[in-house]
């Protein structure tokens, strides 16, 4: 990497869930996560993602949110914070925002429902990174905002300085291989995909930002640490191991699973704000069952 694109983190990052209780941000659960993480050795923490409800944050609580996040954290690991919106000037203010509550980096993602055109994107991206004091990771997942960025958008994005890598969610694995290869001097990269993660990393990725990290931290940590020291066929067996537990955690759309396990473990109340909604009968059911050890 060039001196002026720091690797932000390399691992198993947190994508972090948002406690609520009674409709407010639960700072003593979050105090909790943000500590239990930390113990379980991920590599950074991401909050105001969205796995964190970041959608239906205020200005007010994604400051509030960063801010406590970079108290307790102490510096001991990266704070990412998202930034994301299909309005640009509002990404932009989030952007301010979680710089000045002292985000070490931001995670944007691709504009959603109104989408852009291939100049738009590339407009969309710079703003947030010309409004950014700290470095920016782009976040990919057409599933959720019905674009696709192309190796095109990546080589362009990957000038700008304060853009410093990719967090990779499209589930194209040819995509991302052709990111590593071609940008991957310029640009980390990063699976946004658990089951992805030992594939991720073979073609070159730097980590994960994991959701099943929120229930299995140190399992998540291990699993990249074998990736990083190139064992293979040990990386790819403690996954088999995980699998049944990611296939469950996306029965239903993230973080109503996610959040749903971590509080039968006691993390947080199931609570979320609409549109998302408690999961039904038989996704409660089946996350009983799932309950693990995260040794």
């Amino acid at each position: 990497m060039s001196l002026h694109k720091p690797t932000v983190f390399k691992g198993a990052a947190t994508a972090l869930i948002t406690p609520f209780r009674e409709g407010a941000i639960d700072y003593e659960a979050l105090e909790g996560l943000i500590e239990g993480q930390i113990q379980a050795g991920v590599s950074a923490l991401l909050v105001a993602g969205t796995t964190g409800e970041s959608a239906t944050l205020s200005f007010a609580e994604h400051g509030e949110l960063v801010a406590f996040a970079r108290d307790r954290i102490k510096g001991r690991v990266p704070l990412l914070a998202g930034c994301g919106s299909n309005c640009t000037s509002r990404a932009e203010e989030l952007a301010r925002i979680a710089c000045r509550s002292g985000a070490d980096a931001l995670l944007a993602v691709t504009p959603y429902y109104n989408k852009t055109s291939d100049r738009g994107i590339l407009l969309h991206f710079r703003s947030i990174a010309e409004a950014s004091s700290r470095p920016v990771i782009l976040y990919h997942v057409p599933s959720r905002t019905g674009f696709h960025m192309t190796m095109r958008h990546y080589r362009e994005l990957a000038k700008h300085e304060r853009i410093v890598g990719v967090k990779e969610a499209s589930g194209d694995l040819s995509l991302l291989e052709s990111l590593c290869s071609e940008c991957g001097d310029v640009l980390d990269v990063y699976t946004g995909n658990d089951e992805q993660t030992v594939a991720a990393m073979r073609l070159g990725a730097m980590g994960v930002v994991s959701v099943c990290s929120n229930v299995v931290p140190r399992k998540m940590v291990e699993l990249c640490r074998l990736c990083a020291e190139g064992e293979w066929k040990r990386a790819g067996q403690k996954l088999r191991k995980l699998q049944p537990l990611m296939t469950e955690l996306f029965r239903e759309v993230n973080p109503i699973p996610v959040k749903y396990l971590a509080s039968l473990m006691g993390l947080c109340a199931p609570e979320y704000r609409l549109p998302l909604c408690p999961p039904a009968p038989e996704t409660c059911k089946r996350l009983e069952g799932m309950l693990v050890l995260d040794d």
